[in-house]
C-alpha cells in the first residue's frame, strides 16, 4: 500500500512537472513585458532611474557569472541575457543558471562503492602496463583513474554499428539474467522494442532476478504514460524517475538531465553507447531518415564499472538494495584479452571539473596518425575546435562524421555550422551521413584508442547532463568500430569549405545568432 501511495505521488509529480517548468518560462517573459509596459505608461518620470537600477541588477549578476569558474561560452551566453533583458535574464538565471542547480536535484551525496585494495592494486598495475606501452593512453587513463575510474583488463567488447543487432543482443542476455538486471535510459518509449524487454523483465522478476529501472522524467513525459510505468511496478521491477520537476518553483529544472545509457546483466555484461530504448533507435519507425547509431557490449571486469557508477546514482536518488554492493559483483572470471578497459561517467555535480569533456581534449591532442569522431550535434569550447585544429595543421588526418539529416533541433544545426568553416579551412575533413540521422557518439584515435558512449560534442554534454562512456585501449573492438566508420564514409557526402560558404545569408546571420545561445540549445 505504502509503494502504491509513492508511486502516485511520482506520477503527480510528472504531471506538475510539464506545466509548471512551462509556465516559469512564460512567467519570466511577462515579468519583462510588464516591467517595461509599466516604466513606459506609468512611470515615464521616473523610467530612466528604474531602468538604471534594473541594469545594475543585471550588471551584478553578470559580473558574479563572469567571476566564478567554469565554462567561457557559458558566462558569456549569461553575461548577454542578464544584460540585455535583466528582468527576465535574473529570474532565469536564478532558476537554471545558478550553481545552486545541480546540488537541488534531491540527489544525496554518496561515496562512490568502495573497492577493496586488491582490486585497486590490479588497476594500478594496469595501468602501469599501459603506460609503458602507450604514453599518452597512459596519461589519459591515469587522468581518469585519479577521479576513481578503474582501468580493466580482463574485459572483452564487442561494437554494434546497427541499432536492431545492439537490441537482439542485449534482449538474448537479459533473457538469461540470473541475479540482477540494472536499465538506466534517457528515453524508455512505449513500442515494439519496449514490448518485447518488458515481457523479459517482467518474466526475469517472476523469478527472483532483481530488476531496477532509471529512466530520466524530462525525456519520457510524452513516450511513457503512467500506465505502462504502474504495469512495471505491478510485476516487482523497481523503478525510479530521474529529476522528476517538483511542485516547489525553487526546483523546476529543463538541465541537469541523465542521458547515460546504461544496461548491466548479473554484473558480468554491460552495455552502452548512444542507443535509448526505442523503436526508432532499430529502424523500427522512421524519423529523419536512416537511423544510424552504435553502442557496445563489455563482458568480463569491465561491466562493473558501470554497475558500480549505477549503483551509486540509485543511493543518490535515496534508494536503496536489499544486498551489499559485493552481492552485484559478477560470479565469473573476466575473459582472457588483449588491451584495457576504463568506464567512466559524468555529471554536473563535478563542474567545474568535466571529465567527458577533458578526455576529449586529451584524445584529440594525443592522436599522432588518425583521428575519427562521429557526433550529431557539435557546439564546442574554444578549446576543442582549437585543438581539432592544431591536430589537422599538425599532418593527422581528422575527420569528423556528422548527421545528413537533422533531428528535430533545427537550430541547433545551424549553429554547429557556424564551427566547421574554420574545421575545414584547417584541413579536417567533414562527412554528412546522407542516409539520414547519425546519432552514434564515437572518437577513434591512431587505431589505438577508442572511446564509445553517450557524449555528445556540445555544452549540455560537457556542463549540464550525466553521461558515460567507455574508453578502450589497444583492444580487437577498435578495428571493428574502424570498419564501422570506414562504411558510413562510404554513404556519406563529403561537405566543403564552398559547401559552407554558400549558405544563403539569412542562414548565415541567424546562426551566428543562434550561436550565442548555444548553452541553452
Amino acid at each position: 500500500m505504502r509503494k502504491n501511495q509513492s508511486y502516485e505521488m511520482q506520477r503527480a509529480e510528472r504531471r506538475i512537472s510539464a506545466a509548471a517548468s512551462i509556465a516559469m518560462c512564460a512567467l519570466t517573459v511577462a515579468a519583462q513585458i510588464a516591467v517595461t509596459l509599466l516604466l513606459a505608461v506609468f512611470l515615464r518620470d521616473k523610467a530612466t532611474i528604474v531602468y538604471i537600477l534594473l541594469e545594475w541588477m543585471g550588471a551584478i549578476a553578470a559580473i558574479r557569472v563572469y567571476t566564478r569558474p567554469g565554462s567561457p561560452s557559458f558566462k558569456l551566453a549569461w553575461m548577454c541575457l542578464l544584460l540585455a533583458v535583466p528582468v527576465a535574464g535574473i529570474l532565469l538565471f536564478f532558476f537554471w543558471g545558478g550553481t545552486h542547480q545541480a546540488k537541488s536535484l534531491s540527489l544525496r551525496k554518496v561515496p562512490p562503492i568502495p573497492e577493496g585494495g586488491g582490486l585497486r592494486r590490479t588497476s594500478e598495475n594496469n595501468l602501469a602496463k599501459l603506460r609503458r606501452q602507450s604514453p599518452a593512453w597512459g596519461r589519459l587513463a591515469g587522468y581518469l583513474h585519479k577521479r576513481g575510474f578503474l582501468l580493466y583488463r580482463e574485459t572483452s567488447a564487442k561494437y554494434f554499428g546497427d541499432g536492431a543487432a545492439f537490441f537482439e543482443d542485449l534482449i538474448d542476455h537479459l533473457a538469461r539474467a540470473e541475479v540482477y538486471i540494472f536499465l538506466e535510459y534517457y528515453i524508455l518509449a512505449e513500442g515494439q522494442l519496449w514490448d518485447r524487454i518488458f515481457g523479459i523483465l517482467k518474466e526475469r522478476a517472476a523469478h527472483g532476478v532483481e530488476v531496477c529501472v532509471i529512466f530520466d522524467d524530462f525525456g519520457n513525459l510524452t513516450r511513457f504514460s503512467d500506465e505502462t510505468l504502474q504495469a512495471m511496478q505491478n510485476a516487482g521491477i523497481e523503478v525510479q524517475a530521474f529529476n522528476p520537476v517538483h511542485p516547489y518553483v525553487n526546483r523546476i529544472y529543463f538541465n541537469c538531465r541523465d542521458r547515460r545509457k546504461i544496461a548491466v546483466v548479473d554484473g558480468h555484461y554491460a552495455w552502452t553507447g548512444g542507443i535509448n530504448l526505442a523503436d526508432e533507435y532499430a529502424n523500427l519507425i522512421v524519423r529523419f531518415g536512416h537511423w544510424k547509431d552504435s553502442g557496445v557490449r563489455v563482458e568480463g571486469e569491465g561491466a562493473w564499472g558501470f554497475a558500480a557508477q549505477f549503483i551509486q546514482m540509485w543511493k543518490m536518488m535515496g534508494r536503496t538494495f536489499p544486498n551489499e554492493e559485493d552481492y552485484y559483483r559478477s560470479r565469473h572470471h573476466g575473459p582472457e584479452s588483449r588491451g584495457w578497459c576504463q568506464p567512466f561517467t559524468d555529471g554536473p555535480l563535478n563542474n567545474p571539473d568535466n571529465p567527458v569533456e577533458d578526455t576529449y581534449l586529451q584524445l584529440i591532442s594525443s592522436a599522432q596518425r588518425m583521428l575519427y569522431i562521429t557526433t550529431p550535434y557539435y557546439a564546442v569550447e574554444e578549446s576543442i575546435q582549437k585543438a581539432l585544429c592544431i591536430a589537422a595543421d599538425a599532418g593527422v588526418d581528422v575527420r569528423l562524421l556528422i548527421p545528413g539529416v537533422p533531428d528535430h533541433h533545427k537550430f541547433t544545426y545551424m549553429v554547429a555550422e557556424t564551427y566547421w568553416g574554420e574545421l575545414l579551412a584547417h584541413g579536417v575533413k567533414i562527412y554528412k551521413y546522407t542516409p539520414g540521422f547519425l546519432h552514434a557518439k564515437c572518437v577513434m584515435a591512431d587505431r589505438e584508442a577508442a572511446l564509445i558512449g553517450s557524449t555528445n560534442m556540445d555544452y549540455r554534454t560537457f556542463q549540464l547532463h550525466y553521461e558515460c562512456g567507455a574508453l578502450f585501449y589497444h583492444m580487437p573492438v577498435i578495428e571493428e568500430l574502424l570498419e564501422d566508420l570506414d562504411q558510413i564514409m562510404a554513404v556519406s557526402a563529403p561537405y566543403t569549405l564552398e559547401d559552407w560558404n554558400s549558405r544563403n545569408v539569412f542562414r548565415k546571420m541567424f546562426a551566428s545568432i543562434f550561436r550565442l545561445g548555444a548553452i541553452w540549445l
